[in-house]
């Protein structure tokens, strides 16, 4: 794992290539995924029957062996072990209360002229999340994609998730039946995106897609925005633990929560930023230490080679600098006092305070999403929210008197833009 010093002559460079990563960006891989789009534009669910059954070697003849029942979902929570169905069902409670708060509600208000003007919010109609499969698959990405949609007010959620060999992980399905998703299709990659966003004779058209999924997930979301919203074309996962070896801190917890984003992808990328070198070389140490009995060792390896590394700072300022400038996925902020650092943070996607907070538990239950901005996209974008499954109108109402000094401005402002029928509109209510 690569160490590096902000003192290095070549730091901006290490950095630069550090970060550098293009999520969707292989001029093969988007003909591939845009022929996958076309064909199921054109031909529906036959298309998306067979492309199930070549990719994910599934069996299935029909699209109604591709549909899952509300019984199903129901009979694989009430299945899950007891302790299991607890965890799940206490993190879909905390997901639910923390976006609940997240509600946004339309308001009104009358301006000195007598106007009435205001913002409605309106829940979409219809969304698609998609979800991994296989047995290496995440219902926690079913809770934080359904329940902020369901919280908002959608009327129907749909979920995708492929099963390779037709298996399929009972717990998404138990997290699909927690979080009211509403139907459920087995099947998976660009095939999957493009039926949610076209719609075909079995799956009904979405009017936003968001959850994550491998490139050609990926890219063929990227086609079809605009034709359906998406959430973001997210990167591999992130994570920056920032430490200034404090006596409480703990090398082994450092090492630890660096790992739990390494051992997510080859491509996933972990940075430590610390202020002191001892600190920096404990940590080394440990991550070696438990690299020789993590069980995705060789996958957290090649992470930690490829795209990790363990920085130096040679202060507090220097290390928010750095911090603001990889603007990072997950946050970690392993010291005494983190509100103390929040004001000079301005780019993250999820900030974890304090030593008792890893990035593990936000992944899970802490409530908040765990959508959230990779590869520097923190700099403009937001965690998945119940307000991206809500849209605005803007509500104008003019009384005759009020109209009148609003309309004279307008007149004046659309002389001057030459477009003499916006003018004489405006002119007929004053004149």
């Amino acid at each position: 794992m690569r160490q590096l010093s902000t003192s290095d002559s070549n730091f901006e460079q290490q950095l630069s290539k550090l970060l550098a990563f293009e999520t969707v960006n292989d001029a093969q891989l988007l003909k591939t995924v845009d022929d996958i789009i076309a064909q199921v534009r054109h031909d529906g669910d036959s298309v998306v029957l067979a492309l199930t059954q070549k990719f994910d070697q599934h069996t299935a003849t029909s699209m109604d062996e591709l549909s899952l029942s509300q019984q199903a979902l129901a009979e694989a929570f009430d299945n899950l072990d007891g302790k299991v169905r607890e965890a799940l069902t206490t993190a879909a409670a905390r997901v639910r209360t923390f976006h609940e708060r997240q509600q946004q509600e339309t308001w009104q208000y009358t301006d000195e002229l007598g106007n009435r003007l205001g913002q409605k919010v309106t829940a979409l109609d219809r969304v698609g999340i998609y979800v991994p499969g296989g047995l290496a698959s995440y219902p926690s990405s079913v809770l934080m994609n359904a329940i902020p949609a369901k919280v908002a007010g959608v009327k129907e959620v749909i979920m995708v998730v492929p099963a390779p060999k037709g298996v399929l992980n009972p717990l998404v399905l138990a997290a699909a039946h927690l979080a009211g998703v509403d139907k459920v299709f087995t099947i998976g990659g660009a095939q999957a995106v493009a039926a949610l966003a076209y719609g075909t004779q079995t799956i009904p058209a979405v009017d936003k897609i968001t959850g994550p999924g491998n490139k050609y997930v990926a890219a063929a979301k990227r086609a079809v925005f605009g034709q359906v919203g998406i959430d973001m074309i997210a990167g591999p996962s992130e994570v920056l633990v920032y430490a200034e070896g404090e006596e409480n801190d703990r090398a082994d917890w450092l090492a630890m929560d660096l790992l739990s984003q390494a051992e997510h992808d080859r491509i996933a990328q972990a940075i430590f930023v610390t202020t002191s070198r001892e600190q920096l070389t404990a940590v080394a140490a440990e991550i070696e230490k438990a690299l020789a009995e993590l069980p995705k060792a060789d996958i957290a390896r090649d992470s930690l080679q490829n795209r990790g590394a363990l920085i130096w700072v040679k202060d507090r300022s220097e290390g928010m600098a750095l911090i603001n400038r990889i603007a990072p996925e997950h946050l970690e902020l392993s010291v005494d006092d983190p509100d103390a650092l929040l004001n000079d943070i301005r780019h993250a996607g999820a900030i974890f305070m304090g030593r008792h907070t890893p990035e593990a538990i936000g992944d899970y239950c802490a409530g908040p999403n765990h959508v959230l901005p990779t590869s520097g996209t923190a700099r403009f974008s937001s965690p998945l929210g119940v307000y991206d499954f809500q849209k605005k109108s803007s509500l104008i109402y003019c009384s005759e008197s009020g109209s009148k000094p609003l309309a004279k401005t307008a007149d004046i402002l659309a002389q001057h833009e030459d477009l003499e029928a916006h003018a004489r509109s405006a002119r007929y209510r004053y004149k």
